[in-house]
């Protein structure tokens, strides 16, 4: 092997030859002394520049349970310890419950117990939400740092665990032991290679490049979007409110910013119309949406919604605006035929805090939407 003078460098020569069909035991006797001292960052950082260099990414996916059966002793000697408020944590307390899970699956099927079985894929479909908070809070703050690669590669392996899962249900559903059992063999294994990847590659990568602030604005997230029904009980925490700084021509929102232009094209882009009405009946704002589907002008702004419709209607619209103002209820819809096309009309009552602030109205051609079948997926798309 040729002797690079770092470690990282050591450490991508070492993949490379992996990759070139090395063998396992020749680049570990080889890399032993060298890469004793490697922490799991520069794993990390060096399969990203890997990838960067024409390496498949799936090819790194592939070469990952290599790398760490190598690079495990010194990996683990990087063992983190953490606070229970955490949210590495809360994910490595249901790493635990899941690998048992997959367990009691397995002994499950093999004996054939329906009702075990049943129970534990709840479970199974209950721990989706542990890998959107994942893929939706703590892999974009890891990207942040410029560490892209890594939750790739474990994104990649979700939908890998998400595929097993699939199969689960469907012979769960069967009553298939035998594919059943195969299944859950299946997912065992890729739990427990999953989850030693990111205990001890991804989250000492992420420990090392966050602060204390960005871990209690992740786990902020975490609880926005809720747990597993087996997560144990978790430790609550005080949030700081934080104000968005303040920029000219910029909009700021609670889930983000947008300009002045960039707000109106978005609004005039959606396939709807949308008008507003305040509190007090104004008509505020209309979106102009390229194919409206009722005519809207400039002139009916700051006009009141009453006089926006026929006077055989007004009590209608009265007594729409009065329940949503009341409380009673949030929605109105109606669908009629237009030019051989369904139009589908919706009102929907805005609340802030709970206190209603006037009423947002949605059209929409849902013609060709009522003719969709089957499926089309983001890897269908031409």
């Amino acid at each position: 092997m040729e002797a690079l003078g770092d470690k990282k460098g050591v450490l991508k020569s070492i993949i490379k030859q992996l990759h070139q069909g090395a063998s396992i035991e020749e680049v570990r006797e080889k890399a032993k002394e060298i890469l004793k001292d490697l922490t799991p960052a520069e794993i990390a950082e060096v399969e990203q520049e890997l990838v960067k260099e024409g390496i498949p990414r799936e090819e790194i996916q592939k070469l990952c349970d290599i790398h760490l059966e190598i690079f495990k002793e010194a990996v683990e000697k990087k063992a983190i310890s953490l606070p229970e408020w955490h949210p590495l944590y809360i994910l490595m307390e249901e790493h635990k419950i899941l690998l048992e899970f997959a367990e009691k699956l397995n002994k499950a099927a093999n004996e054939n117990d329906d009702e075990k079985v049943s129970k534990i894929v709840h479970h199974l479909k209950e721990a989706e939400k542990h890998y959107l908070r994942e893929e939706n809070v703590l892999f974009p703050y890891i990207e942040k740092h410029g560490i892209t690669e890594p939750p790739a590669i474990m994104w990649m392996e979700h939908d890998r665990i998400r595929e097993i899962k699939k199969k689960i249900y469907e012979f769960a559903e069967k009553k298939d032991f035998e594919k059943l059992k195969e299944m859950a063999t299946a997912l065992q294994k890729m739990l427990s290679s999953h989850f030693y990847k990111e205990n001890n590659v991804l989250f000492p990568t992420a420990l090392k490049v966050m602060d204390e602030e960005e871990w209690k604005d992740i786990r902020q997230q975490f609880d926005e979007i809720g747990y597993c029904c087996f997560t144990p009980p978790v430790k609550k925490i005080e949030y700081e409110e934080k104000s968005c700084e303040e920029k000219e021509g910029v909009i700021n929102f609670e889930t983000g910013s947008l300009s002045k232009e960039e707000l109106e094209a978005m609004l005039n882009t959606l396939p709807i119309d949308i008008t507003f009405v305040d509190k007090d009946d104004t008509v505020r704002y209309f979106s102009q949406s390229k194919d409206r589907i009722f005519v809207r002008t400039k002139a009916i702004i700051g006009r009141k919604v009453q006089n926006c419709h026929p006077g055989k209607s007004v009590h209608i619209v009265n007594r729409i605006l009065e329940e949503f103002k009341r409380g009673n209820r949030d929605t109105a819809e109606f669908w009629l035929d237009m030019n051989g096309r369904k139009i589908y009309i919706r009102y929907f009552a805005v609340r802030k805090n709970g206190e209603y602030i006037g009423t947002i109205e949605v059209t929409q051609d849902i013609t060709d939407i009522k003719k969709i079948e089957g499926e089309r997926r983001l890897l269908d798309w031409e």
